[in-house]
């Protein structure tokens, strides 16, 4: 009688940690996959994430001023 009830007991965690808990590492795994690359800034060596770059001449910065500086 026992044994039938830890078995039962040890079905249900195992159901419950495969199916039902959350996985915390998935979630933080997710999160470095959408964080960006960086790139160094061509005037003040900074260094900045591509989505905020500006693309000019095949090189990149961190902003119009440092753009305007090479011009």
């Amino acid at each position: 009688m026992i044994l039938k009830l830890l078995l039962v007991i040890g079905v249900i965690a195992v159901v419950y940690f495969i199916f039902i808990k959350k996985k915390p590492s998935d979630k933080i795994s997710k999160n470095e996959e959408q964080s960006s690359e960086m790139v160094e800034c061509a005037t003040c060596k900074v260094y900045c994430e591509l989505d905020d770059a500006i693309l000019s001449g095949s090189k990149y910065y961190c902003s119009k001023e440092c753009l305007e500086k090479v011009k």
